[in-house]
């Protein structure tokens, strides 16, 4: 969905298809065929509708190597009046149905893989946006350089970097050969290599747009100093999980101005909540036991009576630590767990949205991002009693169905105004 804000450039809504189970190419197609068109048929019915697209490595080589997989998808965007203009390319292995946790930031950006996998999808992503909108531009989001370990390992931040800027010299040629501009967005997390916004910031600075990093991109692609700093700024910035960030109990404005500060562009605003436990007791801990499933990773921030933050890579180390520490004062959790961000509260617990408003109402005002992409891919471990859990969620058609039901509750959260043709389709909540 095109979004037409006042006196800015326009904005695509979508959710991410990540919330489909689906590793090869076959699974993704499947997965996409039975949920697209049903959930374009009743959130945006007579205007074409943006596609957040998740490619595994395995999907995204088979599309690359195969041109009728390729050809097969673009007339099936085109027959449904579908376009994509964004693709999740953080989880390059499976992501459902199995242990992920951890793995999931495998390979890292010193691997070739990674940079190889991520090469491809740009060039995917180049040749599925539409002929009839030359003027949109694309992102693919990506681990934010890999686990918290590689901050200790010699070298390892500095070959991260080298990655990046020559994963940019790839985008660069990429735009002079197709037209198309690629964002890649690093994606900060907890306990990852960039956990916070201010981690993130001070990685370009460093990093990315430091004179020895901008002559390295001028080597590579050929460009003069200046130019070559313009490409960075061009296509590499951060992917804004609303979810981590509060999580990490980041302010939203003060982290937007200070990558504003550094001229640090937001390629994705991917849109979602996570779970808040205000004030951590025995009987929430009792409470909390059930969402500690084991596929993904649940990392927890704590912040105490005192403002310290402490933070546990899952909620069974939390847990430990509260045992050991029952009578340690007040405190509240903040858990990286997608739940699903038409809910302020889930029964027991509540949850992060009062933040993802405070990020809508930023947008509205200050043209955070271009891409707005709803993720909530939890939905089939979230417990069986909660909202939308396992109980309630009916089968995996119903599932896509909630996708496009979160989709329009963003649009009625944030108060944006769709495109004149979307408008009366942007609050219909699909049934």
């Amino acid at each position: 969905m095109r979004l037409d804000l006042p006196g800015q450039a326009p904005a695509h809504l979508t959710y991410c298809t990540n919330i489909h189970p689906g590793e090869s190419w076959p699974e993704v197609r499947a997965a996409i065929e039975r949920n697209l068109p049903e959930v374009k048929r009743r959130a945006s019915p007579d205007a074409p509708m943006g596609v957040g697209l998740r490619l595994s490595a395995a999907a995204a080589a088979t599309l690359a190597e195969e041109a009728e997989s390729l050809a097969w998808l673009r007339d099936f965007l085109g027959r449904h009046g579908l376009y994509v203009f964004t693709i999740n390319g953080f989880p390059y292995g499976r992501f459902h149905g199995a242990r992920v946790k951890e793995e999931v930031y495998q390979p890292d950006w010193r691997q070739p893989e990674r940079l190889a996998y991520t090469n491809r999808l740009a060039g995917l992503l180049a040749a599925l946006m539409p002929a009839d909108q030359p003027d949109l531009t694309g992102s693919v989001s990506t681990v934010p350089g890999g686990f918290r370990t590689l901050a200790g390992a010699p070298g390892a931040v500095a070959e991260v970097g080298d990655a990046l800027l020559r994963h940019t010299a790839q985008l660069i040629a990429l735009r002079e050969r197709t037209g198309r501009t690629i964002a890649l967005a690093l994606e900060p997390e907890p306990m990852c290599l960039l956990e916070t916004i201010e981690e993130a910031a001070l990685f370009f600075e460093e990093h990315l747009l430091s004179r020895a990093a901008i002559a390295r991109l001028a080597a590579l692609a050929g460009l003069s100093a200046p130019a070559a700093e313009a490409a960075v700024r061009r296509h590499l910035g951060l992917c804004f999980d609303v979810c981590h960030a509060a999580v990490e109990f980041e302010d939203p404005a003060a982290s937007l101005a200070r990558l504003r500060r550094s001229g640090i562009g937001v390629g994705k605003l991917q849109l979602s909540s996570a779970l808040r436990i205000p004030r951590v007791d025995a009987a929430a801990v009792a409470r909390l036991r059930p969402f500690d499933e084991g596929v993904y990773l649940h990392q927890v921030v704590e912040r105490r009576a005192d403002g310290r933050i402490i933070r546990y890579l899952d909620l069974a180390d939390a847990f430990a630590a509260f045992e050991g520490d029952a009578a340690g004062g007040p405190r509240e959790w903040r858990v990286h767990f997608h739940v699903p961000v038409f809910h302020d509260d889930l029964g027991v617990f509540a949850t992060t949205q009062p933040f993802l408003r405070e990020i809508l109402a930023l947008q509205r005002r200050e043209a955070i991002s271009p891409h707005l992409e709803v993720e909530t891919y939890t939905w089939d471990v979230l417990p069986p009693r909660t909202p939308a859990g396992r109980g309630d969620q009916g089968d995996r058609a119903r599932t896509g169905l909630g996708a496009g039901a979160a989709w329009g509750v963003i649009a009625a959260l944030g108060d944006l105004r769709p495109a004149a043709s979307d408008q009366r389709n942007a609050m219909r909540r699909p049934h």
